[in-house]
């Protein structure tokens, strides 16, 4: 039974429209099947799920095998349920027996638009133009949507490189496997991860670092320490070093600004904006 626009009867008298016209502009998801076929029947819930997830782009179209003998010789039907998806008017993918849902989708999910899609599109775009903060905020939003997605991967390692997130790039590039690690922008994020520690560690931050270490209770020198840190994008130490100069002393300076101010300018999406957000909230109030 027919249950969403987007789920249609296949016979002889339409099969040439939606096999071949429809499969231009979207995927079509042939569901063989028969009323004497329980799994059939177990599967078609299933499948009415999926279609509801994708109204626009997909067409499951159904062919009882009873009714429609010759359409399912024609595709050499030997077991049932079997799906099979087509492309531009072309079989590309089938699956026999009974699935589970996560199965029909994974063979889907290559010939399907996916949710992270648009996020991944402007994250390059955004690199493209030279805007770091944008393509990680948007890099961010694809790899939360789907963390086993290779590009989002990828692209947000790429991206939190350039923002200054080198220990993020570098977590983000474990375990990949060494097929993984052939793709050329493993290189490439290595290699952005290599330059943004360079320029990260400036004579300017190391002399600082030494006035600390010799004076650790000048919390102006802290202070600039920390200003300096994130100048050079190296924002989870900058505050790290405010937040030890407000528990020395809670009002010194603009200790407070600055924090605010760092928090302020971080990335849309950054997570240490959410996590020393509420350790300043905890510290005022």
């Amino acid at each position: 039974m027919v249950t969403a626009a987007n789920i249609v009867n296949l016979t002889m008298e339409n099969a040439r429209d939606v096999l071949l016209e429809q499969s231009k502009t979207k995927v079509v998801l042939i569901d063989f099947w028969a009323d004497w076929c329980e799994p059939c029947k177990q599967l078609m819930p299933t499948l009415e799920r999926i279609a509801s997830q994708y109204p626009d782009t997909l067409v499951i179209a159904k062919v009882d095998c009873e009714a429609e003998q010759q359409l399912a010789a024609q595709f050499q039907i030997r077991s049932l349920p079997t799906l099979m998806v087509f492309v531009n008017g072309q079989p590309v993918d089938a699956l026999q027996d009974a699935q589970t849902e996560q199965a029909i989708k994974d063979m889907l999910a290559p010939h399907l638009p996916q949710p992270e899609d648009d996020a991944l599109a402007n994250a390059q775009q955004a690199l493209q133009e030279g805007d770091e903060e944008r393509a990680y905020t948007e890099a961010k939003k694809a790899y939360d949507l789907a963390p086993e997605n290779m590009n989002a991967r990828l692209l947000l390692a790429d991206a939190a490189a350039r923002v200054g997130h080198t220990e993020q790039a570098k977590s983000l590039l474990e375990g990949l496997t060494v097929a993984e690690q052939a793709d050329p922008r493993y290189q490439h994020v290595l290699a952005n991860i290599d330059l943004a520690e360079q320029a990260a560690d400036s004579p300017e931050v190391r002399a600082l670092e030494e006035q600390v270490a010799k004076s650790p209770n000048d919390l102006a020198a802290r202070q600039q320490l920390a200003l300096q840190y994130y100048q050079v994008k190296r924002y989870e130490e900058a505050l790290n070093t405010l937040f030890s100069v407000l528990e020395a002393d809670l009002n010194f300076a603009e200790a407070k600004k600055h924090t605010l101010d760092i928090l302020n300018n971080l990335p849309a999406g950054d997570p240490l904006a959410a996590t020393y957000r509420r350790k300043l909230y905890s510290m005022l109030y």
